[in-house]
Formats: C-alpha cells, sequence, structure tokens
C-alpha cells in the first residue's frame, strides 16, 4: 500500500515518535510524505521515503494529485488544530472522502489505522484499486 505522511510545523515531532513506534508496519509499505516530515521521518527510521515539494511549496498538492489518481491508499496528516490556516488539511479530506482513501488527521486516528493496516483491514484498496 502507499502511505502518505504530512504534518504541520507544531507535529512533525509527534509524527517521527509515530513512525518510530510503527516502524516495522511501514517498512513492508511504500511511504511518500512531503520534503520536510519525510527527511526528518526518513532519517529516524532508515524508512526509505519519496519526497514531495514542501506542504508550503505544493507538496500537499502534488499528494493530492496521487490521491484523485488513486495511487495513495492512506494519508497521515498530523495537523495542528492551531494553526490558522487550514486549507491543505480540508483539500486532501476533500480528496479522500471523494476517493474513499482513509485519513488521520491525529495521533489517535493515526493509530486505529496503522494497527488495521497491520491486520489487513484496508486490503479492500487493492480489489476497489488493483494495482497496475
Amino acid at each position: 500500500m502507499n502511505i502518505a505522511l504530512l504534518s504541520h510545523d507544531g507535529k512533525k515531532e509527534l509524527m517521527v515518535q509515530f513512525c518510530i513506534a510503527y516502524c516495522g508496519i511501514l517498512a513492508k509499505h511504500n511511504v511518500c510524505a512531503t520534503n520536510t516530515t519525510g527527511k526528518l521521518v526518513s532519517e529516524a527510521t532508515g524508512l526509505p521515503v519519496m519526497l514531495y515539494l514542501p506542504c508550503s511549496q505544493g507538496g500537499s498538492q502534488q499528494i493530492g494529485a496521487r490521491i484523485a489518481y488513486n495511487e495513495i491508499d492512506m494519508v497521515l496528516f498530523f495537523a495542528d488544530p492551531n494553526q490558522k490556516d487550514k486549507s491543505d488539511v480540508v483539500e486532501l479530506t476533500r480528496l479522500c472522502d471523494q476517493h474513499l482513501v482513509p485519513i488521520a488527521t491525529n495521533v489517535a486516528t493515526a493509530e486505529v489505522l496503522i494497527q488495521g493496516l497491520r491486520r489487513g483491514d484496508l486490503d479492500w484498496r487493492d480489489i476497489v484499486n488493483p494495482k497496475k
């Protein structure tokens, strides 16, 4: 499965800690991320992470395009609820809803999704969107 990671500045350390904790599960999948988040995760875990532009330079739009083409199976976006501009979260959530892609915007939901991924609860994505 293809998993996209994004995080606002105030949540990057939480994303790194989450990925360290679930490195064994994430290692079995393809991980992509916006630039800064992806570099931090890759350095801390050793996971290969496909990097996109930073969010501020269009990285969330690049991931959004992959969602629109059904090339992303899960999004973990640790959003800062105190951030004034939440347009990136709103747009990615809309795209995920439109294309039936599970999205977590906080660590509690991300943990539920990652455990579901481990158990195979998301294998239906391979049936609905078979990889070519």
